[in-house]
């Protein structure tokens, strides 16, 4: 099955992309989102990896370049590899979930989905970064969380504490991140793309905390591709 033709189009005209080797390309929500932080900060690690297997990778959100230049100089990410859209254009057209939609505009949708309601999964996410996950990788090196369940895996608040470090970031900066409310519920997409642009993997978020079908692993399905 071949790649969105919307997508493939769009592709087209961003130098690199084009057809011929493999390309990851992500449709992330608004750059100041949980999901789009946490993906960026997933993917950073495994830069090395898609260079050396030469998958082209990247990363499309919602935002202006003031926000970019900072979301990128927090997570990391290259900034050649994350273009920018005012208005989620292709997440449109892709037929990408936007997200709880109320009378009352974008925020009330926004906070009934951080309570699960059109957001299947949120809840069990938010609670998994409390708990801990002994099949996710650990974040960090520190004594404290060693002393809360020793090594190797996530540990308790291990994740909420990556969490709450991006709210900080976003909250005392929203308008970088989020020059306008109006999409802050849109959700995006991860598609992988073989050199004949046969689509070899495809997830669309349904939710926030969502970006991945395995969070605990985000990246599991780029393995056969990687290794």
């Amino acid at each position: 099955m071949n790649a969105p033709d919307v997508l493939l189009d769009n592709l087209r005209l961003i130098p690199g992309m084009e057809s011929g080797s493999k390309r990851l390309v992500i449709l992330m929500s608004q750059l100041g989102d949980f999901d789009s932080l946490e993906y960026a900060q997933a993917l950073v690690p495994a830069l090395p990896r898609l260079q050396q297997a030469g998958i082209q990778l990247l990363a499309i959100g919602i935002g202006d370049e003031a926000g970019a230049e900072r979301f990128c100089q927090f997570t990391g990410f290259p900034r050649a590899n994350l273009k920018v859209e005012a208005e989620p254009r292709l997440h449109r057209a892709l037929g990408l979930y936007a997200g709880l939609q109320t009378p009352g505009g974008p925020w009330p949708g926004l906070l009934l989905m951080c309570a699960g309601i059109g957001s299947p999964g949120t809840l069990g996410e938010v609670f998994r970064g409390y708990t801990g996950d002994r099949s996710a990788p650990q974040r960090f090196d520190s004594p404290l969380f060693r002393l809360a369940g020793g090594d190797g895996f996530q540990r308790p608040f291990e994740l909420a504490t990556v969490r709450l470090r991006n709210m900080t970031e976003v909250l005392g900066k929203w308008r970088t991140y989020v020059p306008r409310d109006d999409f802050i519920t849109q959700r995006g997409a991860t598609f992988l793309l073989d050199a004949d642009n046969s689509l070899l993997y495809e997830h669309r978020d349904a939710g926030m905390l969502g970006f991945s079908a395995t969070m605990n692993r985000p990246l599991s399905f780029l393995d056969p591709y990687l290794n």
